[in-house]
C-alpha cells in the first residue's frame, strides 16, 4: 500500500494553531510538576462567563470522548436504555456499553436523522437520547426547530445529550444552539471539544453543559477525567483567540463546499455538510473507493456497516488530490459502464 500523504481519516482540523496557544504551552512547561487548577476550575469559570451561564452548570473534561463516558455512566447504566441515531459517531455503541447500558440505534431514510422514530424507539427504561450535530460521519445539521420537536415528544425523565463536537463549521443560522435550548429545558445537555475548531485534538480539552442536578454526578467523577496543565494554559489562549478561531473555521468550511462541489460534478452523491469532512455513498463500492484513493496515498474512511465513506476536510493540496483521485475513479466507473459485454463464446 502506499505511505500515507494525505491523512483525511481523522477528522483533524488542519489549520496552523490560533495565535498565543504555542506561547501558553511552552509558558505552562516549568509548571507540569505542580498540581494547580486540579479540577480545571478556572476554565469552567471562563466557559461559563462566556456563556452567561452559572459556573455550576459547566464542567470542563478531557475532550468530549471522555466527558460523553462520564455523563453516560453517571445517567445511564444497567437496566436503562440510550436511544441514538445511525449512522452517527461509532464509538456511541461502545461509551453506552461502557456504562452497562443498551443503546438503542435509530436508522431514518437516506442516512438522515429521523427524530421522530428516535422519540418512537423512548421507553420507560431510557435515560438518555443522544445526538450529533452536526452529525459525524454524515455531516447532516439539526435545526432549533427539530429539536424543540422532539423535547416536545419526549417523557420529562429522558435526559437529551447533545454533541457539539463539530458546530463552528456549520451554518450558525443553521443549526440548533443546545446551548440555547438547555436554558429554557434542563433536560438538555451538550458536549463541546476544543479538538476539532480550536484545533487542540493532541491536548484533550472539552466541556459539558447542563442544568446543576444533572452536571453535578458528573463532576464527581472528573478527578480521574482531568485536563492536563498545559491543556488548560492552550485552551485559554484558544479561547481569545476567538475570531481568528472563526475564520479558520469558515475556511475549512469553504474547502469543504469545494470539495463537494467538486464530487457532485463528477456524479457522486454527496449531501450537504456542516463539519469539517464530507460523506460519500457509494453503496457496494465504499471500499473499492477507499482503496483507490490509498493508491494516490490519501486515507479516507469507510464507516462501519458500509452505508458511505467519510473524506476529512485538509488542506487545499490534499483536498484537490481527492478531487483527481475521485476523477479517475469516475471515469472508470464509465468506463465499465459503457464497455460491451464480449459476445465470443468459443
Amino acid at each position: 500500500m502506499a505511505r500515507i500523504i494525505h491523512q483525511l481519516s481523522l477528522n483533524e482540523n488542519c489549520s496552523p494553531p490560533l495565535p498565543g496557544v504555542v506561547e501558553a504551552l511552552s509558558g505552562a512547561l516549568d509548571q507540569v510538576h505542580l498540581t494547580l487548577d486540579a479540577l480545571a476550575d478556572g476554565l469552567a469559570a471562563d466557559l461559563a462567563g462566556r456563556l452567561g451561564l452559572d459556573a455550576g452548570r459547566v464542567v470542563a473534561g478531557a475532550g468530549s470522548g471522555a466527558l460523553l463516558q462520564q455523563f453516560l455512566t453517571a445517567h445511564a447504566g444497567a437496566g436503562t436504555t440510550v436511544v441514538h441515531t445511525w449512522p452517527s459517531f461509532e464509538m456511541y455503541p461502545l461509551l453506552i456499553r461502557n456504562a452497562l447500558a443498551e443503546p438503542v440505534a435509530v436508522t431514518g431514510p437516506d442516512d438522515r436523522q429521523d427524530l421522530a422514530a428516535v422519540a418512537a424507539a423512548v421507553t420507560p427504561d431510557t435515560s438518555v437520547v443522544l445526538l450529533c450535530n452536526p452529525n459525524n460521519p454524515t455531516g447532516e445539521v439539526l435545526d432549533a426547530a427539530r429539536l424543540r420537536d422532539l423535547l416536545d415528544a419526549l417523557p420529562p425523565h429522558v435526559l437529551v445529550l447533545v454533541d457539539e463536537a463539530y458546530r463552528e463549521f456549520a451554518a450558525p443560522d443553521a443549526i440548533a444552539d443546545a446551548v440555547e435550548l438547555h436554558r429554557t429545558d434542563d433536560r438538555v445537555a451538550v458536549v463541546r471539544t476544543f479538538s476539532k475548531s480550536h484545533g487542540l485534538l493532541g491536548l484533550r480539552v472539552g466541556y459539558l453543559v447542563g442544568a446543576a442536578e444533572v452536571v453535578a454526578p458528573v463532576r464527581r467523577t472528573t478527578p480521574f477525567y482531568r485536563v492536563p496543565t498545559i491543556a488548560q494554559a492552550a485552551a485559554v489562549a484558544a479561547l481569545k483567540a476567538e475570531p481568528e478561531m472563526r475564520e479558520q473555521c469558515e475556511r475549512v468550511a469553504a474547502e469543504r463546499d469545494r470539495v463537494r462541489s467538486g464530487l457532485l460534478d463528477l456524479g457522486f452523491d454527496v449531501p450537504p455538510s456542516g463539519g469539517n469532512f464530507l460523506w460519500l455513498r457509494l453503496g457496494a463500492r465504499n471500499r473499492e473507493f477507499v482503496e483507490h484513493l490509498a493508491e494516490d496515498g490519501i486515507a479516507v474512511r469507510a464507516l462501519a456497516g458500509g452505508s458511505g465513506v467519510r473524506v476529512s476536510t485538509g488542506i487545499p493540496e490534499a483536498n484537490d488530490a481527492v478531487l483527481r483521485a475521485a476523477g479517475r475513479f469516475a471515469a472508470g466507473l464509465a468506463a465499465a459502464r459503457t464497455t460491451p459485454a464480449s459476445t465470443d463464446h468459443r
